[in-house]
């Protein structure tokens, strides 16, 4: 029998009518042979297909989320809270998907400073978590209302007569140009932000369920997440918006024509015509921003449209309490049952524990989780739901520029170049506009997007 082996990474099987697709990515994500030191370390480790994140072949604009993370996670393990055994995560593509590999620290005589030094610069984040999380969340509503408030310029025919009048000094082709540049950087920033706290609130819940695993070796893993439940996290508050909706539909006696089945559009335009319906939209357009920019997906691709892209999605969900309502069937969720029950459990399996010691970290490791768990579960909605709701029609914005200067044929093409691309077509486009002259993008990306596309359909 032959030896079973992983396979060389150098050696992986290409799909055929996809030579060159390689130029979609970019270029150090590469497996590569051209490097022998860098060809040995890639042999070297172990490459698993990262389909939590990516469970389709990536569209090379996409990839800037990856990109991001690869960078901030890496960060923040490596360089600044200095995790003792880990380093990164280096990521490669192949045939579309990502693959990745952790990094540990080769040398285990390092990591005893390192420890040191983790103990120190995660312990102040520990220690000062509620004053920090505030921080962040100050700091992602920033970010968030400089993409909400980005303007998108269109280069016009001619530029107003107050560029002259006013001494502006710069034309709207650079002004797109340093829009761009700033939608590209926002979108990074915000997963610098995301992962500031992320890896230390994975940590602590990690430390509680080791020490729990090892005091109570038949302990199910559900009674220790079962242990930190219960706290209230922003992450459920699109759908609390829901039913505080379908309740007031029913107070207000306007959910018949909620049931009625309408399309959004035809539904605002009913409910417009009385009072009471007004008075109802009132309240579900002041839901919308921001608990209707919750991604339908993960957010991480460009096609994960949110409740605000497609109001019939959240209608639709909202019918469906009304129906519940309307039986007398309770739709809150279960939080005091939820909060007694983890009460109960922490009580029973503190009074497992035999010394004061075990007893004292217990408390101590438990109180840090319930501490640190609702970021976990918040940065999602800051992030991969608000943010990148924001930022694709941000780009949808660029992509229409492009598509009026047929540089892409549709909107959406725009999620097959990848982000230095469009920069660089962004230059092609404005320097012809400024010149009079024809741009050389109409001749390239409609042709090369044609071909990528269907690298794409072969990928799955």
């Amino acid at each position: 029998m032959a030896d079973l082996k992983f396979p060389n990474p150098h050696e992986a099987e290409r799909i055929a009518g996809t030579e060159g697709w390689e130029r979609m990515y970019p270029y150090h994500y590469q497996f590569s042979t051209d490097d022998p030191q860098r060809k040995k370390y890639e042999e070297g480790m172990f490459w698993f297909y990262d389909g939590l994140h990516y469970p389709e072949p990536m569209y090379p604009f996409d990839m800037i989320w990856d990109e991001a993370w690869f960078l901030a996670l890496s960060q923040y393990n490596t360089r600044i809270f200095i995790v003792p055994p880990a380093l990164g995560i280096d990521h490669r593509i192949h045939n579309g998907y990502i693959y990745i590999t952790p990094l540990p620290v080769a040398n285990p005589e390092d990591i005893p400073k390192r420890a040191e030094l983790f103990m120190k610069r995660a312990g102040y984040y520990y220690q000062n978590w509620d004053r920090l999380h505030d921080n962040w969340e100050k700091k992602m509503r920033s970010i968030i209302k400089k993409i909400a408030d980005l303007e998108i310029p269109v280069p016009p025919e001619m530029e107003d007569e107050s560029v002259v009048t006013e001494g502006i000094g710069v034309s709207t082709g650079y002004k797109l140009l340093k829009a761009y540049d700033e939608l590209i950087d926002l979108g990074i920033l915000a997963w610098q932000y995301h992962f500031e706290f992320l890896n230390l609130g994975y940590a602590a819940y990690v430390i509680f369920v080791d020490f729990c695993t090892k005091a109570f070796p038949d302990i199910p893993l559900q009674k220790i997440t079962q242990m930190v439940g219960g706290i209230d996290v922003i992450i459920y508050q699109p759908d609390e918006e829901l039913k505080k909706l379908a309740k007031l539909a029913i107070d207000l006696g306007v959910d018949e024509t909620l049931m009625a089945g309408l399309s959004a559009d035809a539904l605002f335009n009913t409910m417009g015509a009385s009072d009471k319906g007004k008075k109802w939209l009132e309240a579900f357009n002041a839901a919308r921003d921001p608990w209707f920019y919750v991604s339908t997906g993960t957010g991480w691709y460009h096609h994960d449209a949110c409740w605000n892209d497609d109001l019939d999605i959240p209608l639709s969900a909202m019918r469906i309490y009304i129906e519940k309502l309307r039986k007398g069937e309770n739709i809150e969720r279960p939080t005091a049952q939820v909060r007694e029950e983890r009460d109960r459990l922490i009580t029973e399996y503190r009074a497992l524990l035999k010394t004061d010691e075990d007893r004292q970290t217990y408390d101590q490791l438990l109180g840090t989780a319930k501490t640190v768990f609702p970021y976990v579960e918040n940065h999602l909605f800051y992030v991969e739901h608000w943010f990148h709701s924001l930022f694709w029609n941000k780009m949808r914005e660029v992509a229409r520029i492009m598509v009026q200067h047929k540089f892409i044929n549709d909107v959406e093409d725009v999620w097959y170049m990848t982000r230095a691309e469009i920069k660089d077509a962004l230059w092609d486009l404005v320097t012809g506009w400024a010149t009079g002259s024809n741009s050389r993008g109409p001749l390239v990306w409609p042709k090369e997007i044609a071909w990528r596309k269907q690298c794409m359909e072969k990928f799955r």
